[in-house]
């Protein structure tokens, strides 16, 4: 693996957003406030790169470069090559752009996208036949800043974002006919204006998740020349050219504005968050927001790749989900619809999957960033308002993938936290009425196999191919939709979705000791072999959904024969070979090869299933055994260049951090945390309240495994379980590990 020889460049900082003449725009009181010492630049420990070496058949991430803010509406990253949704490759040694992308992953490509490249002479404008030579070791990357040398047009280009907007200078050797590259990606596309030095376009480009009137709008404004314009038709795609005199060694800026209302949007995108800075005064100002974020975290005691590993995972968790919602000429936010087409009130985010974040990364910002978190959950209410349903798989609005509703656990786990800030009743309105009633799953609403699961408390796999996953993911959510209705004191439901969420006992079979699917009549699916992926399961096998639902973990500890002996089960997993039948799929699917690539049994980590799983040891009373795996995957499994599997807009990072600051939800949905055990000796939480958490690990350098005691505030914790209450106030953890 490599890094790609990134590097990091910042400067001082301005505010973000200046007010305008009216007023209208101002940083909200609960955002991150730069620290005292910001200036440590923390985001010269980010590898940007990290995950990026991947490919369809192994991943190390799937990740992409991204130059964004966090959760910035619009990403920027390197285009290698538009012929895959892996559009970049850090081995590849030429470019085809600068691309503005809103890809989720490369397993649903992108949308609205389109790339710009600056170029001399009169080049093709077709994407391969453009595309100039760079030299990936004098690549610069950073969150707030990307500088790449394009060999084949003998200039400089540099770029840095705002959260709708980005700047984009350019700085050529020779003077002459030059000019800047738009592909818009799609025939579903246009210039919509032209004049000296504004130019207007918009792209349909997507693949699903969207309404038919949806459209991405850019605004280019040039700070220094007028430009010319030409369109071309490719047999794909239109490509629209600005062309301009270039005078060699003079920087060129571009204003770039971006949005999904109006071009008349993205021009007030640009006034707000680029006005008339500079390049450098924006780049700073980036700089500074993102050393804000990530300064919410500080760690003490790690090595040198440590802190490159983590500071690059908490970059990635601040990516996703990107918002939506854009300021109208009043300073409200506005947004358009993914859900219904409109233009719509309030917030709006987009571009998350509740599968993969649900176990950590709702959790962690539970932890670290809840002013956002309830922002985040009012956007899912408004979604739920807008299209009548929450979504499944928000990407950007409605899409069928994966299985379950795991929404609920998103708003399970912030009714048990006490997370604010979103409307707590619409929440859960709209979580009864995917449990409750017939939705359309293939439209990314509502629960598959519902009305098998309300007649019989469980889903057949005669009638829906991956029931015995959809059981487990049904009978969870009505778990946590069980908090949701306590907190509001809707006994009567709650005791109703309580009971209702045991009904995945069914398909335990107390002779396998494994959960497997079952047929209309009442007998077993067979033949069962739990090693073959696929079938009633959903990447993976009996074995990676062996230790769920998480809510039920007592139901498995008593079946499995006591605390003693389902310790040995699960240390049974993780110590025999990492076998696979490719079963119902067929073939070897990425997340098989990565879990027989390392030597952690079936633990598959590089996919989500299991991650709650080395936790429950330490519910098991084995806090010991918690703290070597968990180690274990930490340094064997992640690195400041690859990820165990696809990251999965922040899933696999919030595992890093969570396990690295010694704690861990498995269930979220319940109010208390499981400890594990810090990986360094010491971590501080800093809160805009002035708020602090410290936890300090005083013998990490001792046998490994080994455990004693916890004190939290001075005094000794029993058990390994701490109220989430804990953390919202000063708190000191000691682990005595």
């Amino acid at each position: 693996m490599k890094s790609g020889g990134a590097a990091s460049l910042l400067g001082a900082a301005v505010p973000l957003f200046p007010k305008d003449a009216d007023g209208a725009v101002r940083e909200s009181a609960d955002e991150p406030r730069p620290q005292s010492d910001a200036g440590t630049d923390l985001t010269r420990l980010v590898n940007v790169l990290h995950g990026t070496d991947s490919t369809m058949a192994f991943s190390r991430g799937n990740t992409l470069p991204i130059v964004a803010l966090p959760f910035g509406m619009a990403h920027w990253t390197l285009q290698t090559s538009h012929e895959t949704p892996w559009f970049f490759n850090p081995h590849d040694v030429r470019m085809e752009g600068i691309r503005c992308t809103h890809q989720f992953s490369p397993w649903v490509d992108d949308y609205g996208n389109a790339t710009f490249l600056p170029f001399l002479g009169s080049p093709n404008p077709d994407p391969g036949a453009r595309a100039s030579s760079y030299r990936p070791a004098e690549l610069h990357l950073s969150p707030q800043y990307m500088k790449v040398r394009l060999t084949r047009y003998r200039c400089t280009l540099e770029l840095t974002p705002t959260e709708r907007c980005a700047i984009l200078r350019v700085t050529f050797d020779d003077s002459g006919a030059a000019g800047l590259f738009i592909d818009l990606s799609v025939l579903e596309s246009e210039m919509t204006n032209s004049s000296g030095r504004t130019v207007e376009v918009l792209t349909r480009a997507n693949k699903g998740g969207v309404p038919k009137n949806f459209a991405t709008y850019y605004r280019v404004e040039s700070d220094d020349v007028d430009v010319e314009t030409k369109v071309s038709e490719l047999h794909d795609r239109r490509v629209v050219a600005l062309h301009f005199k270039a005078e060699a060694g003079v920087p060129l800026t571009f204003r770039i504005g971006t949005s999904f209302l109006s071009s008349e949007q993205a021009s007030r995108n640009i006034r707000l968050e680029l006005a008339r800075r500079s390049f450098d005064e924006v780049r700073a100002s980036s700089g500074e927001t993102w050393e804000s974020w990530l300064g919410r975290v500080r760690i003490q005691g790690a090595t040198e790749s440590q802190q490159r590993t983590f500071y690059s995972c908490l970059y990635r968790a601040l990516l996703f989900p990107r918002m939506w919602h854009e300021p109208d000429e009043t300073g409200k936010m506005i947004h358009f619809s993914p859900y219904n087409g409109t233009v719509s009130k309030g917030v709006m985010y987009a571009d998350h999957g509740y599968w993969d974040d649900y176990k950590a990364w709702y959790p962690m910002m539970t932890l670290l960033y809840p002013e956002r978190l309830g922002e985040i959950l009012q956007a899912w209410v408004n979604a739920y308002h807008e299209g009548g349903w929450f979504p499944q798989f928000p990407c950007p609005g409605y899409r069928a993938c994966m299985t379950g509703s795991l929404i609920d656990s998103v708003f399970g786990d912030a009714f048990a936290k006490g997370i604010t800030g979103f409307d707590r009743e619409a929440a859960y309105a709209g979580l009864k009425k995917h449990a409750t009633q017939v939705g359309n799953p293939a439209a990314g609403y509502g629960r598959q196999g519902i009305e098998e699961y309300l007649k019989r408390g469980w889903v057949p796999s005669d009638v829906v191919g991956d029931g015995a996953v959809e059981t487990l993911d049904s009978a969870y959510g009505d778990f946590c939709i069980a908090q949701v209705a306590r907190s509001l004191r809707k006994t009567e439901d709650a005791n109703m979705f309580e009971q209702r969420s045991k009904g995945w006992r069914a398909l335990f079979d107390h002779d396998a000791l494994f959960t497997r699917g079952k047929l209309s009549n009442g007998n077993w699916l067979e033949p069962f072999d739990p090693y073959s992926w696929g079938g009633t399961y959903v990447e993976g096998a009996a074995w990676q959904y062996r230790f769920s639902p998480p809510h039920d973990t007592e139901f498995l500890i008593e079946a499995m024969g006591g605390k003693e002996a389902f310790v040995k089960q699960v240390e049974g997993m993780l110590l025999q070979s990492p076998k696979f039948n490719v079963g119902s799929y067929g073939q070897e699917i990425h997340e098989m090869s990565e879990m027989a690539a390392v030597d952690f049994g079936q633990y598959a980590h590089s996919n989500q299933p299991v991650h709650h799983i080395l936790y429950l040891l330490s519910v098991a009373g084995r806090r010991d055994r918690t703290k070597y795996w968990v180690h274990r995957v930490l340094g064997e499994l992640y690195s400041p260049d690859i990820f165990p599997g696809d990251e999965d807009t922040g899933s696999m990072s919030a595992w890093y951090i969570l396990g690295c600051l010694g704690i861990f939800s498995p269930c979220p949905g319940r109010s208390d945390w499981t400890l594990g055990s810090p990986l360094f000796p010491k971590a501080s939480i800093t809160f805009p309240d002035g708020r602090t958490i410290q936890i300090e690990s005083r013998n990490s350098s001792a046998t490994v495994g080994a455990v004693h005691g916890v004190t939290v505030n001075g005094k000794p914790l029993e058990g390994n379980l701490l109220p989430h209450d804990t953390f919202k106030r000063n708190a000191h953890l000691v682990f005595e590990d």
